[in-house]
This record gives structure tokens, C-alpha cells and sequence, in this order.
């Protein structure tokens, strides 16, 4: 419970930091959001009164406790490029983006973990060879570069799916994963190619001990060894790069929708950069690094629970 508690306050200071540098950092940037809404030509009085009602004529320190409380309400302000509550844009925008996210988790973990056991099962032949060069093309391959190729491959050429013609879920479930499984491949393939590296040399740690010497003397068959004792070892030691995987993906996700025109929050977060759209882009930034943040946390405590003589707090539990 103590290191729950812990864990827990990390958290907070965590958000708190980024929400304190966010904040400072788009108000350090010149411009005025006054007059990106209303345009060079307003008159002085317009201007002012404007600033007025967005609150950036008071100190900073006075935004900051306002967005940051307003923040906590679930009142993230109002959009300027669009004129409408940040809340309002972000409804449907976070379904979009965190459904695609799960389904890159999911296929990552369903081909990574059995393909890192089959490579290291196949030590020393041919296939351990094939699996590691195809692990190294993943990692070399950005997403975004998959995601032209994807289109053009399954789009142009196969018609397996329309670029550019985003079905939402409402309208079609099916046209909805049809299409989204192409920039979930995308984001998966890199990932893939990096956890399964690392699950196939933890793999090959785990089987050099002397446990496993141990269980192949006692008759133990080799699929109880990998599956019932290294991987379980194995995973421990990988469990930390599976929460980086997570927030790579959710920051990887930005470039892909806007490659293939999905309306999700990476698509909404380069619009609002550029239109500096200051509440949104604040908002958007926070939400990126709550993800991570509570991935982080989940992954943490997870270990715990896969192996509780994990040192915790410098100490070892007996």
C-alpha cells in the first residue's frame, strides 16, 4: 500500500509539472489570441474587451489557476480556431484515437509474445536468424512511412479499403475496423519489432539458468519450461517496455491519422498548432501525457503483482 501511495503522489507531481510547463510554454510564444480571433483590423476596444472575456489580460499566475481548476471540472475552455467548447470538440475525438490505441496494443502483444518465445525456442537456426533481420526492418520502418506504403499496397492497388474516406463507428462497425486496421498495422509494425526483440533476449537470459537446467533434469517438457517458468520470468524484465510501448503509440498515432484522415486527437492537435489554438493545444498536450502517465503507473504496479520481490523503495520483499 505504501508504494501505491507513492506511485500515486509521483503521479500528481507528474501531471502537475506538465501542466505548469504547458501552460507557461504557449503563453511564452508571441501572439495574442485576441487578435488571431478577431484579425489585424480590430479596433483596440474589440481587442480589449475580448482579452477581457479569455482572461489573458490578467496575470499568469491567475490563468494558470483558473485553467488548471476549470481543468478539474472538466471545463477545458473555449476552442479558439472553432469557437466552441474544448470538451464538445474532444467528445468523439478521444473515442476515435483511444480505440485505435487499444487495437495497437492488442495486435502488438498478440504477435510480439509468441513470436519473441518461437525465436528464442529456435536458438542458433535458420529461423532465429529470419525473425531477428525481420525485427530490424520493424524498427527501422517509421509509422508514418508504413502508412503511405499500407495505402498504397491495401487502397490503390488492392481496393481492400478507400484512403481518405474515414467510416466511423456509428455508421458502420465493420467499415470502422476495416479501415482502422490498416493505421493500427502502421503504428503496430514498429512495436512488434521492438518488443519481440527484447522478449526473445529475455527469453534466451532466462533459459541459461539454472532453473530450467533443474526442470529439463526433473523430465519437464519444454513447452511447460518456456510457457509455465521463463516466460513468466521473461515478462517481468519486459513489463517496463511494454509502458513505453504505450505512450509511443499514443504519440505515434498524431503523424497516422493525419496520413490517413482519421478525425482523431492527433489530427485535432496539428490543426490546433498550427491555427495556435492555445486552449485546445494545452488540453490535447495534457490528455497525451495523462495517458502515459497512467500507463507508466499501471505498469509499475502490475510488476508488483507479477513478481513482488521487484526492489521497492530500495528494498527487496521476502
Amino acid at each position: 500500500m505504501r508504494y501505491i501511495i507513492k506511485k500515486l503522489v509521483s503521479l500528481v507531481l507528474t501531471m502537475f509539472l506538465v501542466s505548469l510547463l504547458t501552460f507557461l510554454a504557449f503563453h511564452i510564444i508571441p501572439g495574442d489570441p485576441a487578435q488571431l480571433i478577431l484579425g489585424t483590423n480590430a479596433s483596440p476596444a474589440k481587442l480589449e474587451a475580448l482579452r477581457e472575456q479569455l482572461g489573458t489580460n490578467r496575470p499568469l499566475w491567475e490563468q494558470y489557476v483558473s485553467w488548471i481548476s476549470g481543468f478539474d471540472r472538466g471545463d477545458f475552455g473555449t476552442s479558439i480556431r472553432y469557437s466552441m467548447p474544448v470538451s464538445a470538440l474532444l467528445s468523439d475525438k478521444v473515442e476515435v484515437t483511444l480505440i485505435l490505441g487499444l487495437m495497437v496494443i492488442a495486435i502488438t502483444l498478440a504477435v510480439s509474445i509468441p513470436l519473441g518465445v518461437f525465436a528464442a525456442r529456435k536458438r542458433g537456426t535458420v529461423v532465429e536468424h529470419i525473425v531477428e533481420l525481420l525485427t530490424m526492418l520493424g524498427i527501422s520502418l517509421p509509422g508514418f512511412f508504413l502508412s503511405i506504403i499500407f495505402m498504397w499496397i491495401f487502397g490503390l492497388i488492392l481496393h481492400w479499403f478507400t484512403p481518405g474516406s474515414y467510416v466511423s463507428f456509428s455508421e458502420s462497425v465493420s467499415g470502422f475496423l476495416n479501415f482502422m486496421i490498416f493505421p493500427a498495422l502502421a503504428i503496430a509494425v514498429p512495436e512488434i519489432a521492438i518488443l519481440t526483440k527484447y522478449i526473445r533476449t529475455a527469453m534466451l537470459d532466462e533459459l541459461d539458468k539454472d532453473y530450467v537446467r533443474t526442470a529439463k533434469g526433473e523430465g519437464s517438457s519444454v513447452s511447460r519450461i518456456l510457457y509455465g517458468h521463463v516466460l513468466k520470468n521473461a515478462i517481468v524484465a519486459v513489463v517496463p517496455l511494454i509502458g513505453m510501448i504505450v505512450g509511443s503509440i499514443f504519440s505515434g498515432s498524431i503523424i497516422v491519422e493525419q496520413v490517413f484522415g482519421i478525425p482523431g486527437v492527433g489530427r485535432l492537435l496539428i490543426s490546433s498548432v498550427t491555427g495556435r489554438d492555445f486552449p485546445l493545444t494545452q488540453t490535447l498536450v495534457m490528455y497525451i501525457a495523462l495517458i502515459i502517465v497512467l500507463t507508466n503507473f499501471t505498469v509499475d504496479i502490475l510488476i508488483q503483482v507479477i513478481d513482488p520481490r521487484i526492489r521497492i523503495g530500495g528494498h527487496k520483499q521476502r
